[in-house]
């Protein structure tokens, strides 16, 4: 449920004149445990008096995973400094900020500040293409929420131009 809300709050806000609600603050936060605090799982084929196996997912487990959170702290973090110096940062602020942290343009997706009637976005979103993820950045009124999201079936991770 979480990821269809996500990706209509995407969608949306790639519509002409379309208004996105906020996403939760607590987002992230739900989808991240920090390291080491996950309680470790029974496996079920285990007997009894044997030690529980942890089955969470590290990133060094998982190159994808791990190439994944790089670039999603990365966008978090040049997300973050935008935000507190420009709480309603321009297209190309968003894109100078991503680039000057080392997000390649070719995998870089931004959507417009302003509708096609000249008025300002509620929020702006930023997506970058990393394999088969989409990091997925919103600066509203300063806030940053990011979040991972599938790429799309057509390869990217917003839909229309």
């Amino acid at each position: 449920m979480t990821i269809g809300a996500a990706f209509a709050a995407v969608l949306a806000g790639c519509t002409p004149g379309a208004t996105v609600s906020p996403a939760p603050a607590t987002e992230t936060q739900a989808t991240e445990a920090p390291t080491g605090t996950q309680a470790p799982t029974r496996d079920s084929g285990a007997r009894s008096g044997e030690e529980p196996a942890n089955t969470a997912a590290t990133p060094s487990a998982n190159p994808d995973a791990a190439a994944t959170e790089t670039v999603k702290q990365t966008v978090t973090t040049a997300l973050t400094q935008l935000a507190a110096a420009a709480p309603k940062p321009a297209t190309a602020q968003v894109t100078d900020a991503l680039t000057g942290a080392g997000i390649a343009p070719a995998v870089l997706q931004v959507s417009q500040s302003r509708t096609p009637t000249g008025l300002e976005a509620d929020a702006i979103e930023a997506a970058v293409l990393q394999g088969k993820d989409c990091i997925i950045g919103q600066v509203r009124e300063g806030a940053v929420a990011v979040t991972v999201l599938p790429v799309l079936d057509s390869g990217k991770c917003f839909v229309g131009s």
